[in-house]
């Protein structure tokens, strides 16, 4: 166990998830129950919610999909990584992903769960969706189940001309958020096209076997 692991278990009750798929194993450490996480103190003031906590079915089918379709691009930006799968999943391939998110501990359980999968160290950052880095901009950019309130389809719409270099792609996966069609609308009022590539099955409760479906959409601007 690193010493990062060790910490993350002095502060968190936590539990294990597995992902199997094209021949490559992972186990994945989250906290017990995101409800313990939530402070009514950050909600009133940005309604701020844990959501990174969960390994939701979105992520998991980002990640397959990843694996069966390596990308080429060099390196890639993941937004809401949460304990970061889909980064993983790149890793694992070769491209080198920046993980980042609204929250420091989900950027700690994203670094952990790299070094327990033999990944190495994982490249994080915080990002407030409203305040990109300027002139940073990376060749591809993936999201999974980034649209569940209001203002995330105005965001990430905004957003993503911004991170995003010339002539690159995003990859959202979505299990069908009803602000979907809106960050779609806004797209492509400005000029990007949003393409569905992809559809698949996934548990979304364990417990009783329920099956959700979740679509990958690829994202490219007029030029792209």
């Amino acid at each position: 166990m690193t010493a990062t692991e060790a910490g993350l278990r002095g502060s968190f009750e936590l539990r294990e998830e597995r992902f199997d798929h094209a021949g490559w194993s992972a186990s994945l450490l989250l906290p017990r129950a995101a409800d313990e996480l939530i402070d009514e103190r950050e909600f009133e003031a940005d309604e701020r919610l844990p959501y990174w906590a969960e390994l939701w079915p979105s992520a998991r089918v980002l990640a397959r999909h990843l694996l069966d379709a390596p990308p080429a691009e060099p390196a890639a930006l993941e937004l809401g990584c949460g304990v970061a799968l889909p980064a993983l999943a790149l890793r694992r391939l070769g491209t080198d992903p920046l993980a980042t998110d609204w929250y420091p501990d989900a950027l700690r359980f994203a670094r952990v769960n790299s070094e327990r999968n033999g990944l190495g160290s994982l490249r994080t950052a915080l990002l407030d969706w409203r305040h990109p880095p300027e002139g940073e901009s990376y060749p591809l950019v993936i999201a999974a189940d980034v649209l569940y309130e209001p203002r995330n389809a105005t965001l990430l719409a905004d957003l993503l001309p911004r991170v995003l270099a010339p002539g690159g792609r995003a990859l959202i996966a979505d299990p069908g958020r009803v602000y979907l069609p809106e960050f779609r609308n806004l797209m492509y009022a400005a000029g990007w096209r949003t393409t569905e590539i992809d559809r698949r099955e996934e548990t979304s409760d364990p417990a009783t076997g329920a099956r959700s479906t979740v679509r990958v959409w690829e994202v490219r601007g007029a030029a792209g």
